[in-house]
């Protein structure tokens, strides 16, 4: 199997790298194309106006001066010697689920890759305050990703993978949800002024402080220290049962209980 790794928080984060590690435990055939500098929030974002720039790290690793999407597309179509069998986006910091969604450049490589035909999974590790808990996503990445990969699902649709703030010991389960809605609470807006006297301004998120009153979405069972899979169409979402995707998952996976993924 062929692996083609990328994230949106740039090729010299923690979580891409906790991501090649996993990646080689299942395939010694890993390739990484991953942004030269953090692209969070730039979901699908691809470049048609301005060159890229590629720096090669060595015989299999990419650093590409642009988005997650223009490195999916970069790695598939024109770096690597053949295509992958599957690409991999992540371990994002922080959690890329309900209204984040539409922003993730996370999501947003996976739903690329989708495009130009190739399975694709996100990955992200949910954390509050200060302490992220990388070690969770180390030990269960793997075996969930073996899992999925049991499943024959449509390849329509991406896995969206998070991982809860709190150790491995405390996981209490593996859900397959639905995005929830209010997690985001409004954007703000900082204005600041230049050694010139021009003005520049910040963007940043206001999260909600309580969870949604919607206990099956992915926002509650985070907070209930779930594991979530919300398998997503370049739609984001829609109807039904995702082309099988959850009941397939459900014969593997005993959803809701104790993560049994040995």
């Amino acid at each position: 199997m062929r692996i083609l790794i990328t994230n949106d928080d740039g090729a010299r984060a923690d979580g891409i790298k906790l991501l090649e590690e996993v990646a080689r435990s299942i395939t010694d055939d890993v390739w990484v194309v991953a942004p030269e500098f953090d692209q969070s929030g730039v979901s699908h974002s691809i470049s048609l106006h301005e060159p890229l720039r590629v720096h090669q790290e060595g015989e299999r690793r990419f650093l590409v001066r642009g988005t997650p999407a223009d490195c999916v597309v970069l790695g598939v179509e024109h770096l690597l010697d053949r295509r992958p069998d599957l690409v991999l986006s992540g371990v994002n910091r922080g959690g890329n689920m309900a209204d984040s969604i539409a922003y993730s450049g996370t999501v947003g490589a996976a739903m690329t890759a989708l495009a130009v035909g190739v399975p694709a999974i996100a990955l992200s590790q949910f954390f509050q305050g200060v302490d992220i808990h990388w070690e969770t996503a180390r030990v269960f990445a793997k075996p969930l990703i073996e899992r999925l990969l049991e499943i024959d699902w449509e390849r329509r649709v991406a896995p969206n993978v998070n991982f809860p703030a709190c150790p491995p010991a405390e996981v209490t389960g593996v859900a397959v949800c639905h995005p929830g809605h209010g997690f985001i609470d409004g954007v703000r807006v900082e204005e600041r002024v230049d050694v010139r006297g021009g003005s520049y301004y910040w963007l940043q998120f206001r999260r909600a402080k309580e969870p949604v009153d919607d206990p099956t979405c992915d926002i509650a069972q985070l907070w209930q220290n779930k594991i979530t899979v919300t398998p997503l169409r370049p739609d984001r979402h829609g109807e039904g049962d995702w082309g099988g995707f959850e009941a397939r998952f459900a014969d593997l996976l005993r959803t809701g209980t104790a993560p049994d993924l040995s």
